[in-house]
């Protein structure tokens, strides 16, 4: 199996922890040089210098842009341009949690902002040498809900899907250039992100935040959360020459947790 990526540049969207920082780290493992994005320059300057580097003269990078600045896509661009990406990693923190029906029209806004413009403007600044090359790799971080909403995070659950759709479609436009467009959907997984809802549940529903990942726990097969690296190695997998011809699919890295099919 084919999962030397020696020679290929990777750009990982939030890199600075969880799945971001788990997906950088299984790509350089595959022999990627990895250049780390996130808001925090002192941890991503950290982080850069504990990046694996199995190959001579790996060299891995990081910049620091906020993805729901609109100038984040012109500094992408610019290092696109000394140094074409191969391989995009769209992965940002998902919108707090509450019910839709609460949502108000700037909640919904911010989060297409970030996750589906943030996203398609980092995706034009990297495609011209994606084309280039013929050869590229776009992997979307979004959620199980895209197949199954998930309670309690409505806003997250309505522009998932949008995401989803958006990515099928650059599937299709994209494919001819040698570039798979394929989207991994993480179930529960031990980072901020999941503290951050057990938190919202546990006060909603009046129990203690162990009570509330006990439930949580007993809905997947795998009775257990997902470590980050289980997540990040499928998204390296699918960045891989082995995944050639995997193209628009939406992959649960869930523990089974996905009832539908």
């Amino acid at each position: 199996m084919d999962l030397d990526l020696s020679g290929k540049h990777a750009l990982v969207c939030g890199a600075s922890q969880g799945i971001g920082r788990a997906a950088a780290v299984e790509l350089a493992l595959l022999g990627a040089d990895v250049t780390l994005l996130a808001r925090r320059a002192d941890v991503l300057r950290a982080l850069v210098d504990e990046l694996p580097r199995p190959r001579a003269n790996q060299s891995h990078a990081w910049l620091a842009a906020d993805l729901a600045d609109p100038a984040a896509a012109a500094q992408v661009e610019a290092l696109a341009t000394q140094r074409p990406v191969h391989v995009l990693v769209n992965n940002s923190g998902g919108p707090p949690p509450g019910t839709v029906a609460d949502a108000n029209a700037e909640a919904f806004l911010a989060a297409f902002r970030q996750h589906l413009l943030g996203g398609h403007a980092l995706l034009q600044a990297v495609l011209p040498g994606m084309k280039a090359a013929r050869w590229g790799r776009v992997v979307n971080v979004i959620s199980t809900s895209v197949k199954e909403p998930i309670p309690g995070i409505g806003v997250s659950n309505t522009i998932r899907g949008a995401v989803a759709s958006w990515a099928k479609t650059l599937a299709h436009e994209l494919g001819p250039h040698g570039i798979t467009v394929n989207n991994v959907l993480p179930g529960s997984t031990e980072t901020p992100r999941i503290a951050q809802i057990v938190a919202a549940r546990a006060r909603g529903g009046g129990r203690s935040e162990d009570e509330v990942r006990a439930e949580m726990r007993s809905h997947v097969p795998a009775g257990r959360f997902a470590d980050p690296s289980e997540i990040g190695a499928a998204i390296a997998f699918l960045a891989s020459p082995a995944a050639a011809y995997i193209n628009g699919i939406n992959l649960p890295v869930d523990g089974g947790r996905t009832q539908s099919l």
